[in-house]
């Protein structure tokens, strides 16, 4: 359980404060501050969050106020969001089929769109048309709306068919 942004958690939270050891958390999660994105006080305050202890129990237990640990949070949950968009894109550059669908395309002609693309460098798609508009839609969030692709929108396919949407 994670408790709420504003540091409220579920009852036991108050109970488990004291026995959650953050730095066991972290060694058996195999978390490394030199080989990461995050820093070591990102990493343990997520660990007590994910486990489910307020940012005001994190607090007392650091030293210092919520609003710090609040914005160590949001720093860290920045953090891995960036991460994650480094590695789309490494992997977009790595994959042998990258299609642009612009702004206003009915999302209707973007399985052609992959299917061609995917045709022409020998990359098979395991996913039906109708299957194909529905990841794109659902991963696209709402750069598309009905069927109208509102925002441009990158489609990867990697070797194995693996689909990826990104926007720019």
């Amino acid at each position: 359980m994670v408790a709420n942004d504003d540091g409220s958690g579920g009852p036991a939270a108050d109970d488990a404060d004291e026995t959650i050891d953050a730095d066991d958390l972290l060694a058996r999660a195999g978390f490394d501050a030199d080989g990461g994105v995050l820093t070591e006080r990102q990493a343990e305050v997520l660990a007590l969050r994910e486990q489910g202890l307020r940012q005001s129990d994190i607090a007392a237990r650091l030293g210092t106020s919520r609003a710090n640990v609040s914005s160590v949070e949001a720093s860290a949950r920045d953090n891995i969001e960036r991460a994650r968009e480094t590695v789309a894109f490494a992997e977009a550059l790595a994959s042998p089929v990258r299609v642009e669908i612009p702004a206003g395309t009915d999302l209707y002609d973007a399985p052609k769109r992959v299917y061609d693309a995917c045709d022409e460098a020998g990359v098979k798609v395991n996913q039906t048309a109708p299957d194909l508009m529905k990841t794109i839609g659902d991963r696209a969030g709402d750069a598309v709306r009905g069927r109208e692709v509102r925002e441009q929108l990158f489609v990867t396919v990697a070797a194995d068919g693996g689909i990826r949407v990104r926007r720019p």
